[in-house]
């Protein structure tokens, strides 16, 4: 599940004379134009590109968590789930034959700053899907019955959301470090949330939260700005305007260093921490995201490669509006691999790493950075965190520069500044628990 951002050593070989990523990435390699405009209330960014012939047509709800309550997690993804059983327009089984029939699909990923809808289709078919997505968006059926078997398979997904040791550890350092902050709220909701809601509630929230000062929809295809404006104005542009302004979410403060511990009987024991990060507007943001990439990549050669103490270790870089960074390591000797990446950090933050190597370290992330995202769905998120998190789509042609631009002495700055303060949780046998994990983080 976390797996070292880089590959380390193993990814310095795989991308040894891989093809480099000029500095406005995918885009301007494949003669794609971006375009920001308005449409009836609705912010559309379409990045047009004829590289191929899918589209992905992204509808973010803006806000995620910052919309919910503890009573009311998981409400905007049971709406949209529920959108799935028939509209009013269409029935359950008329929306799936559709969807079928033009070989198309509709995905739904809640999430901490936004709840994304999307759109998957051939250029010819778009038409047609984008109505679907479109009217489940704004005319949802939430026929009781359908209902009532949509909150059975969310609680039957949230009562296995904890089964594997990565998704228990993962769970448990979220809880620790988001503890107070919107962030600690679960999109996809608790059991206890959504046995509590009901249609009249999801009724409710749909005539009152699918306004268009929510929506931001990223387009990315071979279609054209007068296509997407009428198909706009047509139908999402006809709801409500609201009084919706997306601001970022708080920082998340410096913590204080805690050990949280689940017993479980293992093969191995999970380990992972996290610390606060900057917000996404900071020139702090490319940095840490370069530092938690440095530290993988030393974190593998350490402990994986030259000690095999595991066979997982990473520094993961979370990359939301308020950032986090982490610690992450599978090991049968926790206490020995915990001393060994708290070496590594303080070296971080002690040492200047070579100027000449993290040219190349950065240059290696950002060919696998875009090689990873290379479909037009990725390039539609990759533009709405640069709209959202960065003030504007133009943000997204600035990674590569962004990038480049950190130098060794603010990867050393960023170690010092961010890395402490870790939260850890651990999963495993508690009498090798490495009770004093906190201490020197």
């Amino acid at each position: 599940a976390f797996a070292a951002a880089l590959g380390a050593g193993a990814l310095a070989g795989a991308l040894a004379g891989a093809r480099r990523v000029d500095a406005q990435g995918t885009a301007k390699a494949t003669g794609a134009t971006t375009t920001d405009f308005m449409v009836d209330g609705v912010h559309v960014v379409l990045r047009q590109t004829t590289a191929n012939d899918v589209v992905a047509a992204n509808l973010y709800l803006l806000g995620g968590t910052r919309q919910l309550t503890p009573e009311t997690q998981g409400i905007e993804a049971m709406l949209l789930i529920a959108s799935e059983r028939g509209t009013k327009r269409f029935s359950k089984e008329a929306l799936r034959a559709l969807t079928a029939r033009l070989g198309s699909d509709i995905v739904i990923d809640p999430a901490v700053d936004w709840s994304m809808i999307g759109a998957r289709s051939l250029r010819d078919s778009f038409d047609s899907t984008w109505m679907v997505l479109a009217d489940r968006v704004t005319a949802p059926r939430l026929d009781s019955a359908e209902v009532e078997r949509v909150r059975e398979q969310i609680l039957s997904d949230v009562s296995t959301r904890r089964d594997s040791p990565d998704a228990l550890v993962a769970a448990l350092a979220d809880s620790a470090t988001w503890q107070g902050h919107p962030y600690a709220l679960q999109p996809l909701g608790t059991a206890e949330s959504i046995r509590r809601i009901t249609l009249a509630d999801l009724r409710k929230y749909e005539r009152e939260q699918m306004v268009t000062s929510r929506m931001l929809l990223v387009v990315v295809g071979n279609v054209d700005r007068a296509k997407i404006e009428q198909l706009v104005h047509a139908t999402i542009g006809r709801q409500p305007r609201g009084s919706y302004r997306w601001t970022p979410p708080p920082t998340l403060p410096t913590g204080v260093p805690s050990l949280t511990i689940a017993p479980r009987s293992l093969p191995t024991n999970y380990l992972l921490g996290y610390y606060s990060g900057p917000p996404a507007s900071s020139s702090d943001y490319p940095a840490l995201r370069v530092a938690t990439a440095v530290l993988s990549g030393r974190l593998f050669s350490e402990i994986r490669s030259r000690r095999n103490l595991t066979y997982a270790v990473d520094a993961p870089f979370v990359e939301r509006a308020a950032s986090a960074g982490g610690l992450y390591v599978t090991t049968t000797a926790p206490d020995t691999t915990l001393a060994l990446m708290r070496a590594e950090v303080k070296r971080l933050q002690e040492d200047e790493i070579d100027p000449s190597g993290l040219e190349r370290l950065v240059q290696q992330f950002i060919t696998e950075y875009f090689l990873n995202n290379e479909t037009n769905a990725a390039q539609a998120d990759f533009i709405a965190r640069a709209v959202l998190y960065r003030g504007s789509a133009l943000a997204a042609d600035r990674f590569v520069d962004e990038l480049r631009a950190v130098r060794p002495e603010d990867v050393r700055r960023i170690a010092r500044t961010y890395m402490r303060g870790v939260r850890f949780a651990y999963v495993g046998d508690p009498a090798q628990a490495p009770r004093r994990a906190e201490a020197g983080f």
